[in-house]
């Protein structure tokens, strides 16, 4: 009588152990549709328009986006904030603007919840050999000296102004530039004396140009806004690519180009 006892015992045993093998194969299947749908699915092109002053760093932002986002490829359109701006007016597909200046950036109607992301301030560039002997701001009101502006429109041309008008100081350009990368290579050529650009523009040119720091109570600086913009061909990959420049990664690689924070 103890026999059949037993017997039931053990069929018992094995059928709980069955049914806990197959609560294991459930969960690790469980498993695999989790990792599954947490899988990266941006794709497409990110259009990116940006402030020329922005060209090495969102060159590495993109490059760095990209690795991220393998599905992604991140392409830019660098220039004046200001053509930017009036390209995107006139329909041009961009799913990103980023710009060197708020004022340019709220004209902008197709912008959607712009923010700030970097600030950036002005600096004197020089030849390397500095041929015309620029040691301060003064200076650049010399007779017979050769010096470049952005024109006036443009953000980089903008807040030169205001550092002239700060120091009172006439200055007759010998060029206006339509965007400062445009004054910076005028002053890496030598073609001019002296220049005013950004400073993280007078640090990307590295030994091509030689920098004068301008005071700070005659300095002046600008903001740079960034959006996504209405109707965007990639509105998921904008959105991704804007968190990513407001991010901790993105504001350690404007840091390392001499932004400061907004």
């Amino acid at each position: 009588m103890r026999r059949p006892a037993l017997l039931t015992a053990a069929v018992a045993a094995a059928a709980v152990l069955l049914a806990g093998c197959g609560d294991s194969s459930s969960d690790t299947a469980g498993g695999s549709s989790s990792a599954s749908a947490s899988a990266d699915d941006l794709k497409g092109t990110v259009t990116v328009f940006a402030a020329a002053s922005l060209t090495e760093s969102f060159t590495t932002l993109g490059r760095q986006f990209e690795q991220a986002h393998p599905g992604v490829t991140v392409k830019f359109n660098f220039a004046a904030s200001s053509a930017l701006a009036e390209s995107i007016g006139q329909g041009a597909p961009a799913d990103v603007f980023a710009s060197a200046s708020t004022k340019t950036m709220d004209g902008v109607d197709a912008a959607v919840d712009a923010k700030d992301f970097a600030q950036n301030t002005m600096e004197i560039a020089v030849p390397p050999d500095n041929p015309g002997k620029v040691a301060a701001l003064a200076d650049l009101a010399k007779p017979g000296l050769k010096i470049a502006l952005c024109q006036e429109q443009v953000p980089c041309g903008a807040t030169a102004k205001k550092v002239l008008d700060k120091a009172e100081i006439t200055v007759t350009p010998k060029t206006l530039g339509a965007d400062v990368k445009s004054v910076l290579t005028t002053v890496s050529l030598g073609e001019v004396d002296a220049g005013i650009v950004y400073r993280t523009d007078v640090r990307a040119a590295g030994d091509k140009v030689k920098g004068i720091e301008i005071p700070a109570d005659r300095n002046a600086s600008t903001a740079y806004p960034i959006a996504t913009l209405k109707d965007a061909p990639n509105a998921d990959g904008a959105t991704a690519f804007v968190d990513y420049v407001l991010s901790a990664d993105g504001t350690k690689v404007l840091e390392a180009a001499g932004f400061t924070a907004p």
